[in-house]
């Protein structure tokens, strides 16, 4: 199984949203929350070529954000189905 990485920040809505639906899904994941590691937001968007949070990996592939990865799931999905 692919390791899944989720960048977030601790106040924003749709990280908590990502991070309970994987929870939800019995998916383990990492979380990196660059608003307090702000050191880790360059490898953040070097990953995702993208500035907002969330971004979920499912190992070396990007999903997206929260919208991203609830339309993965609904297109039946699944992390090792990440490419």
């Amino acid at each position: 199984m692919n390791n899944i990485t989720i960048y977030s920040k601790d106040y924003c809505p749709y990280c908590k949203s990502a991070k309970a639906l994987l929870e939800s899904k019995g998916l383990a994941y990492t979380e990196v929350d660059v608003g307090h590691h702000p050191e880790r937001l360059g490898e953040m968007i070097t990953r995702s070529q993208r500035r907002t949070v969330p971004q979920i990996f499912f190992g070396d592939a990007h999903i997206g954000g929260s919208t991203d990865l609830i339309s993965y799931f609904q297109k039946g999905l699944g992390v090792s189905d990440a490419a």
